[in-house]
């Protein structure tokens, strides 16, 4: 039987849910000025006045990226402006040696797990908006929901996933909060351990700052708001007046709500296609600036989705399409720019391009289904269904096949979590990353978590490289005791590896 609250939030009308929802109060208190941090016509012309640097200046701008500092804006203006094919090259070599610098040559993994297709939004470039009678609208019951988490964590082997929201009463913080807390509920008897969600990251609408309290307190991860384009215009034009989508500034400060709510985790990204991309790298930069400014912070991770197929959807308006190039070469910049971010490509991207960026890149989805009750019934990858998903995918390959090709191109996969769970969030995990120290640190869980994985879903080729790439990866932290590593930590490595093969799980340090 549902509790009074699950049953008030249900009765509501998605009027009366939208007519309280957004406190203006909750803008204007960002605001310098009465303005918010975007200044249109102030991108625009920056990227007019450094469109044409010298490679004397990119090469410059690059040597400064290795300070591990969000960059200058009129920096990032003229690195975004690089056409020739040579020079782009050396940006996208300073990115690669940037990653491994911050974070060595870690890849995370992680699934999205849509628990609700219902939005009030009308998003022009959306399946899931309002007016698209093609899609089967659903949101999952908890038990739904604990069935779709026991696939990804038990069948699968996924310690994160992102759970994904429309905007809509049915699903709204109480909701979403409840199933925070049912996924973190589940262990499940695997090959040799415990199959269990570690960390739940939320993509969902802005939220009032009393509702991210809710998230909060229900063991959030990181809390993804995605502004889809920077460009003021063009936002109005994608989403329609009188809509809550429709209210620019409420969706700006979403991560510095969340941040107020005690959300020191968020996440930016923009939706690439709807506007020329280079202002798009800009927004993204300013956006993390202004978290710096107000929070001493900037976000924990930076998205780059492409616009994708979806169902019953018109795309003949879109004059802004981003080409293989021009991608590879911004995930390069935005690697410079905000170098301390993680840097997400998602399965939106086809196997080939993600394997590109491989070395760039620190996080990305694997064997992700993007309908709703997608996992619990088993859809084949191959065959996707667009009445049931917001966008079509571009790279729906099994976790086993993406962590065997990522410990093939010399990656170790990481599915650690410890961080979160001892505290190593925000600022504390951001001072780590600019430092450098980030990476040498979780390099030693990233291998026991990976070790883990293997031994409880890896199949007998996967496992064979895999363990290959964790033996290679213990000869070089034992050659940088003491430089790196201490003795005592090395011993502890040695034993808590052990420990794994031996059946223990979730031994981090």
């Amino acid at each position: 039987m549902k509790d009074d609250t699950t049953m008030a939030r249900i009765k509501r009308t998605p009027a009366e849910w939208q007519k309280e929802l957004v406190r203006q109060d909750e803008i204007d208190r960002y605001l310098i000025d009465g303005k918010d941090f975007i200044d249109d016509d102030a991108i625009e012309s920056s990227l007019r006045e450094n469109a044409s640097a010298t490679p004397e200046r990119i090469r410059s701008i690059i040597s400064k990226a290795y300070d591990i500092k969000l960059m200058d804006s009129r920096d990032v203006a003229a690195l975004v402006s690089v056409g020739d094919p040579a020079l782009r090259e050396e940006v996208f070599a300073a990115a690669k040696k940037i990653k491994k610098q911050v974070y060595d040559n870690r890849v995370v993994t992680f699934a999205p797990l849509y628990c609700g297709s219902k939005c009030v939004n009308a998003c022009k470039y959306c399946g899931f908006r309002c007016d698209n009678g093609s899609i089967d609208r659903r949101v999952l019951s908890m038990d739904e929901v604990e069935e779709e988490a026991r696939v990804l964590a038990g069948k699968i082997g996924h310690k994160r996933l992102v759970i994904v929201f429309g905007e809509h009463p049915d699903t709204d913080a109480d909701y979403i909060a409840e199933c925070m807390r049912r996924i973190y509920s589940i262990k499940m008897k695997v090959r040799n351990g415990v199959g269990e969600i570690r960390r739940v990251n939320v993509n969902a609408a802005p939220m009032r700052i009393e509702d991210l309290k809710k998230l909060h307190d229900a063991g959030i991860g990181t809390f993804q708001v995605f502004q889809e384009t920077y460009h003021k215009k063009t936002y109005r034009a994608v989403h329609p007046a009188g809509t809550l989508k429709g209210n620019y500034p409420w969706r700006l400060y979403a991560l510095h709500r969340a941040m107020d709510a005690g959300v020191d985790d968020v996440a930016v990204g923009a939706l690439f296609g709807l506007y020329d991309w280079k202002f798009e790298v800009m927004g993204l930069v300013e956006h993390a600036r202004d978290l710096e400014r107000r929070f001493g912070l900037g976000p924990h991770t930076v998205s780059v989705p492409r616009l994708e197929p979806a169902a019953d959807t018109d795309f003949s308006w879109i004059t802004h399409w981003v080409s293989d190039d021009d991608f590879r070469y911004l995930v390069a910049c935005l690697r410079l720019a905000i170098p301390y971010s993680g840097l997400i490509v998602t399965n939106r991207e086809k196997p080939e391009m993600i394997r590109s960026l491989s070395d760039i890149i620190t996080q990305r989805d694997a064997d992700s289904r993007v309908g709703i009750g997608a996992y619990a019934e088993a859809f084949n990858a191959h065959d996707q269904t667009e009445t049931n998903q917001q966008f079509m995918l571009g790279d729906t390959r099994s976790l086993d096949e993406i962590v065997r090709e990522l410990a093939s191109l010399g990656h170790i996969v990481s599915f650690c979590t410890a961080g979160y769970r001892c505290g190593r969030t925000g600022k504390i995990i951001m001072d780590a990353l600019s430092g450098g120290q980030e990476g040498c640190f979780c390099k030693l869980n990233a291998v026991l978590t990976f070790q883990e994985w293997l031994e409880d879903f890896g199949s007998p080729e996967t496992k064979k490289i895999g363990d290959e790439i964790i033996d290679r990866e213990m000869k070089e932290i034992r050659a940088r005791v003491p430089a790196d590593f201490s003795e005592a930590m090395w011993d502890h490595l040695e034993k808590a590896r052990n420990r794994i093969l031996s059946g223990e799980r979730d031994i981090y340090f």
